[in-house]
């Protein structure tokens, strides 16, 4: 069994919740602007330490006047918006806490998230969000107070604070210490029900104090951050503690339809993002690429671009990369730079590989990616890339005040001032997910002698075939879903003479690529999953990810779905990870067609 253990950099105090975060900050620097809202003319209005400060009182007192009670618990279903971080300090000021509620869950979720944590109010952003919960709400008896965003709610609040004490706010919001009780998350559920993970106000002070400590350069005052995923994961919501923290400004879109000319704007130093946000700029710089007869000199520039990295790593760079790096440089990075803002030098990557090619690719761009790796379980970041050290590829060393070990089976577990207290009144699943103490990630990985981890697959997903090998799906699935047509991959073979694969189009993408190989842009999705071109694209990223396993691990057919696999449908988590499980049962059918009567091929794969 291999350890790694990293000291923490600032002593505990167990008397700190997370308002202590905001009242620091407030205290160190009261005119630095920790939040700019978006403004007519794609300007943004800067929102100091002290007006946000102010703000959150404000509203607390609201919640007073309201009747909310300190242990309250309070659900919330709002898009990544300024309004979420208000929300979530003043419920901490009033002495409640939050039950984060996805934006796109369903009325049974929403159900479920209610009555298991016992809230008492309920926040919703839209009318949408108001009627999924309208439609459960006879069966949430407790649930006595609900507000709308978009009604004007918060300022109708504020007003009925104005005359609660700003003794009693103050009194109330020291009332938490380190080991209360901070939040409810409730996991994705990609098995089984979802669970409310307990964290604790210690999860989020110690993380967010050390964290700093490990990513000075990226999370300090005057840097500056676009947040567009949501703010309800775990992911989201703690890097926007860890800038309130830090000093860092925080601006929001969760459109991603407005991302770029929000990017443009606002012009962030750093971004936090899923692989697949830096695989949609790719491909769609490619694709833009291609379609103005240019697709020659950026596929020259990516490999110049990756080989100049490496070259980095390797410690010299040779003049002629040089020479070429500079032209393109000029001709082709410096306009995938502006177009995310001009000033991004740094991003955090989370839930998924990046990949080799891209942490390369976007390097050489002047753009580090620090990809990182956590749970809602571990409060996000167990581990994560260093800027004086980093390795593509990996996610890093553990952060400061955190340890990690891997069994002897090759499960990741880690230990420290990020693991949860357990889930919410399931005593008997808390006590499978620790081993003396260490949590069990479900994860499998290494670490090397500098202690850096490697994520190598998920223990639950390891698929045994029926000749006994197993296999990662994930070394498969990642490489192949970077490709710019696919959507998703989603491997099987359980217990089967062979790997098989089902595969979904991205619908975004697909009518730029066909355009740019003389088909029909416009054809529907159903026509293109048959379309010999599309299939021979497919094919060739296949047979990419075969030529990096074995024989017996390789995918030997594959099946094009006639649609994708969404949030919406059920399929995929809000973090957009697959819902293995559900998927293959749901799509058992198609799996087994692809395995009746059709032998299995040796090298390549097929069509099923």
């Amino acid at each position: 069994m291999k350890t790694y253990d990293v000291p923490a950099l600032v002593p505990a105090d167990p008397d700190a919740n997370a308002t202590d975060l905001l009242v620091d900050r407030v205290r160190d620097t009261p005119d630095l602007p920790i939040f700019a809202l978006p403004a007519p003319g794609g300007t943004w209005t800067d929102v100091t330490a002290a007006e946000f400060h102010r703000q959150v009182v404000a509203l607390a007192k609201g919640l007073v006047a309201s009747g909310v009670q300190p242990g309250d618990k309070i659900g919330l279903m709002c898009k990544t918006r300024y309004e979420w971080t208000l929300i979530d300090f003043a419920t901490w000021f009033a002495g409640a806490l939050l039950v984060p509620v996805y934006e796109t869950s369903a009325p049974s979720q929403l159900l479920w998230y209610l009555s298991d944590s016992g809230a008492t109010s309920m926040i919703t952003e839209t009318p949408d969000h108001f009627a999924r919960f309208d439609e459960i709400r006879a069966d949430l008896p407790l649930v006595s107070r609900v507000w709308q965003i978009d009604l004007g709610d918060l300022d109708k609040l504020v007003a009925k604070g104005v005359d609660v004490p700003d003794e009693e706010i103050e009194r109330r919001r020291q009332i938490a210490t380190g080991s209360d009780v901070a939040t409810l998350i409730y996991t994705s559920g990609t098995t089984g029900r979802p669970k409310g993970c307990i964290l604790t106000h210690s999860n989020f002070v110690e993380l967010c104090r050390n964290a700093q400590k490990a990513v000075p350069e990226v999370v300090h005052p005057g840097s500056t951050t676009l947040l567009f995923i949501t703010t309800a994961h775990i992911f989201a919501r703690y890097i926007s503690l860890l800038c309130v923290h830090g000093g860092v400004k925080v601006g929001h879109q969760p459109d991603t339809k407005q991302l770029l000319p929000s990017l443009a704007t606002f012009k962030p130093t750093f971004l936090l993002a899923v692989p697949r946000v830096f695989e949609k700029v790719y491909n769609s710089s490619q694709q833009k690429a291609e379609a103005g007869g240019k697709g020659k000199i950026f596929r020259a520039a990516a490999d110049v671009a990756v080989e100049h990295s490496k070259a980095l790593d390797a410690g010299s760079v040779p003049l002629g990369l040089k020479v070429k790096f500079a032209l393109f440089d000029r001709l082709v990075y410096s306009k995938i730079r502006a177009a995310m803002g001009g000033n991004v030098q740094y991003a955090v990557s989370g839930s998924a590989p990046l990949g080799l090619r891209l942490g390369h690719f976007y390097r050489s761009l002047g753009i580090t990616i620090l990809e990182g790796y956590g749970l809602t379980e571990t409060t996000a970041p167990v581990s994560i890339n260093r800027v004086d050290g980093f390795k593509i590829g990996k996610v890093g060393p553990p952060l400061p005040g955190v340890s990690v070990r891997i069994t002897d089976e090759g499960e990741i577990q880690a230990k420290g001032v990020n693991i949860f207290a357990g889930y919410w009144k399931n005593d008997e699943a808390t006590t499978s997910v620790f081993d003396d103490g260490w949590f069990r990630t479900g994860d499998i990985g290494e670490i090397d002698e500098d202690g850096y981890l490697q994520i190598t697959g998920r223990k639950k997903e390891i698929i045994v075939t029926a000749g006994g090998k197993n296999v990662a799906p994930a070394a498969l699935e990642d490489p192949i879903r970077a490709n710019p047509i696919i959507s998703q991959v989603i491997v099987v073979g359980e217990q089967k003479p062979f790997i098989a694969a089902l595969i979904t189009l991205d619908e975004e993408m697909l009518p730029v690529w066909l355009k740019n190989n003389d088909e029909d842009g416009s054809q529907p999705v159903a026509a293109a999953a048959k379309n010999p071109k599309v299939l021979a694209e497919i094919q060739r990223a296949v047979d990419a990810a075969n030529a990096n396993v074995s024989r017996a691990e390789s995918i030997r057919k594959f099946t094009v779905l006639e649609h994708d696999l969404t949030e919406a449908s059920g399929y995929l988590t809000p973090k957009l990870s697959i819902k293995r499980d559900l998927i293959v049962k749901d799509y058992t059918p198609v799996i087994e067609e692809m395995y009746a009567g059709h032998p299995a091929t040796e090298g390549t794969s097929l069509v099923g």
